[in-house]
């Protein structure tokens, strides 16, 4: 079989370099049709139109930076030197997002610009700048521990970050590579920063970025069918799969997408964990932060399956996976391989890959659930999402039990509304009763709703967030009501053998 020579990609030598043959392009064929069946790409013009919207929220940038920088009477050729500059990161920046997918922007600006500014004048600059009516849903969350303004624009979901960089300049010319930006960063500067730096450094560190593209909008849509893609509740989530997948094409450069799929498979679940998966060797760099190191930190030690981010200072992206999760990880990695197999030899078809879950239907005897409560939505949203930051604990403390031997969390929470007349109801509600679940506003899972106040409470930034009022007044059609807002987590139980 024909072989090309290229360079070595990632920490060990390719397990093989040889060139696809015409049942793997065949294979590789088949694979793109499907994704496309599964709408997993968008058509040309809703990319361009992505563009457009990014280029807009460029101008606005630049403009807010001039605008704080004249506030505070800066030189002219200050303020005109001061910059600033959008960069993108997550599935938008990988180039596997689909038509549902909101674009994760930065916004980098110079020292003097505070996040205060930020909150106080980017909103305002984005509604005067922006097409009329171009601007949705914007919902900022500055007391979270990384800032946010979640909003729709042109009929995108964004969400915006903030970081400053140590410099009086923010130049369109600059990128994220060299570690010394990094110097006198605030440690939330730096998370912020940190999503563009390890995308970029994944991108560069793949033989063939269309190919690992293709594998992984493969990937990501076979972990979200199966509910094992999230980070909250013990899961990999998106930057951890696109690690795996780019490790596994360093092993076979030359192989095409539906190749690395199903070596995937085979590698990753046979993979000696807590041997850690790395794209590159970890790096030293100027700051006195921590990076990933076991033989340093005893806490690293217990980290199941680490996967680690190239980009410095390194860390583990899946620190929250339990013994339960693990041992689903490990038997969807088993199951697919199973089903890739099939598919090469003309058994099976991808669809059959990408089938839905079974966790509500087939999967357990035994199923626990959590429901958070509130009397208000924007309360709910907050204590929804502490609770859900908590859920992996609970698992966590249950697997301590001998009877049990998975506890596996569902991957998202369920919403609901509930009306109800008294407090008997509400209490038959806290209980997991829906016979008051209001008709006219359907169940929404977690994941759909997405609100950056949910968001940042179960990924541990709320911190500094202030809890919403609870308390709310019966709303009144003819009779009193008294609406209960509930979100549900799952966990099924799998017992041990003898129990």
């Amino acid at each position: 079989m024909a072989t090309l020579q290229t360079k070595q990609y990632g920490v060990t030598p390719p397990i093989s370099q040889n060139l696809p043959t015409d049942p793997e392009l065949a294979a590789n064929d088949a694979l793109i049709a499907e994704l496309k069946r599964q709408n997993n790409f968008e058509s040309t013009g809703e990319t361009e139109r992505r563009k457009a919207t990014l280029q807009q929220l460029q101008k606005i940038t630049t403009e807010f930076v001039k605008l704080v920088s004249k506030k505070k009477n800066l030189p002219q050729s200050s303020i005109d030197a001061a910059g600033g500059k959008i960069f993108t990161f997550g599935s938008y920046r990988l180039g596997v997002y689909s038509p549902s997918s909101d674009i994760d922007t930065l916004v980098l600006v110079p020292k003097h610009v505070a996040r205060e500014d930020f909150f106080d004048h980017f909103p305002t600059l984005l509604e005067r700048m922006a097409p009329p009516g171009a601007v949705e849903e914007m919902t900022p969350v500055p007391d979270a521990f990384v800032p946010i303004i979640k909003l729709k624009l042109s009929g995108i979901s964004i969400d915006l970050i903030f970081a400053r960089l140590a410099l009086p300049s923010v130049p369109l010319s600059l990128n994220l590579k060299d570690a010394s930006i990094l110097r006198g960063l605030e440690e939330r500067d730096l998370r912020s920063l940190n999503g563009t730096r390890v995308t970029d450094e994944i991108l560069d560190l793949v033989p063939q970025k269309q190919t690992f593209r293709t594998a992984l909008r493969g990937i990501k849509l076979w972990a979200q069918r199966r509910a094992i893609y999230a980070n909250v509740m013990g899961f990999p989530g998106g930057v951890a799969w696109a690690m795996l997948v780019a490790r596994v094409c360093q092993l076979y450069p030359q192989a095409t997408g539906s190749v690395l799929i199903s070596k995937f498979f085979r590698i990753i679940g046979k993979w000696s964990w807590p041997q850690p998966v790395q794209l590159k060797n970890i790096e030293d760099g100027p700051l006195q932060v921590r990076v990933w190191n076991p033989k340093v930190y005893p806490q690293d030690k217990f980290h199941l399956m680490p996967i680690i981010t190239p980009a410095y200072p390194s860390m583990c992206a899946t620190h929250n996976i339990t013994m339960s999760t693990k041992t689903i990880i490990t038997r969807e990695l088993e199951r697919g391989g199973d089903i890739a197999d099939k598919i090469f030899t003309g058994k099976m078809q991808w669809k059959d890959l990408f089938s839905k879950h079974t966790f509500f239907t087939d999967g357990y005897k035994y199923y626990l659930s959590v429901i958070a409560s509130s009397r208000t939505k924007d309360a709910q949203h907050v204590w929804s999402g502490l609770v859900e930051s908590k859920v992996r604990l609970l698992v966590s403390n249950l697997e301590n039990q001998e009877s049990i031997a998975v506890a596996r969390p569902f991957n998202k929470g369920f919403d609901r509304v509930h009306h109800c007349k008294n407090e008997n109801d509400i209490e038959a509600v806290l209980n997991g009763d829906l016979k008051f679940q209001a008709t006219n506003v359907k169940t929404e899972t977690t994941d759909n709703v997405n609100d950056p106040k949910h968001t940042a409470a179960a990924q541990g930034d709320a911190d500094g967030m202030a809890m919403p009022n609870g308390h709310s007044e019966a709303h009144t059609n003819g009779e009193e009501k008294l609406t209960i807002y509930t979100t549900t987590y799952y966990v099924g139980i799998e017992l041990a053998q003898g129990k």
